[in-house]
């Protein structure tokens, strides 16, 4: 049985290499975790001993299978909860990251599976994000940045990127949620800010906001 710790260490390792698949280096886990380099090392240690990862000092750490495993296991139970506390509960998007941080480290996998049967097996959190099933399998959806798209270019709000309650909260205020339909009017090259239509408005954001909307478009 791992401890909570362990847990949050094996699941930033997981979002810190997901993409790239490439080593992460100690560095990049402190900074993520804020928490001391030394302590950091000391930690990789321990989950290397368990076969949980494959760490070798200035190399950099990667889950190991049974590591991936595991981690993919909290991520669930996290994204589910989240899940369960939007709809069931009725709490914003931007208020339940938290709560769900302490309600993943539930160990029951039969409440687990319980609560992804009652929620009929959702296939996304309410940020957007894939929710694995009890295999550890998701599916990945053709998504690309905001800012990536094209003028007369358009899709569908699938998620975010940044999932702070700060961005969160601009988002709503704007009335851009998932499953919004956006279209790129216009990109100015100054300073990279675009105007965007929804719901039959217009509204100009940043570049800051642009790469941190994942839309799906139709290609």
């Amino acid at each position: 049985m791992l401890s909570l710790s362990e847990e949050n260490y094996l699941k930033a390792i997981y979002h810190l290499q997901q993409g790239s698949g490439k080593a992460v280096s100690t560095n990049a886990l402190s900074d993520y975790i804020e928490t001391k380099a030394s302590s950091v090392s000391d930690m990789l240690k321990k989950l290397s001993d368990k076969s949980l990862v494959n760490y070798k000092k200035y190399q950099g750490v990667k889950l190991s299978e049974k590591g991936k495993s595991t981690a993919l296991k909290v991520v669930r139970k996290h994204r589910l909860w989240e899940v369960f506390l939007v709809e069931k509960l009725n709490f914003n998007w931007d208020e339940v990251h938290d709560i769900a941080e302490q309600l993943e480290h539930i160990k029951s996998e039969e409440l687990t599976d319980k609560l992804d049967a009652f929620l009929d097996y959702p296939k996304r959190d309410p940020h957007g994000d894939p929710i694995p099933n009890k295999h550890g399998e998701f599916s990945v959806a053709n998504k690309k940045v905001l800012a990536d798209l094209d003028i007369k270019e358009s899709g569908i709000c699938i998620g975010v990127k940044d999932s702070s309650s700060e961005f969160l909260n601009y988002l709503d205020k704007q009335g851009i949620s998932l499953g919004k339909t956006i279209e790129i009017a216009d990109k100015e090259k100054f300073d990279k800010s675009v105007l965007i239509n929804f719901d039959g408005k217009s509204l100009r954001i940043t570049d800051q906001i642009a790469q941190n909307l994942y839309i799906k478009t139709n290609v």
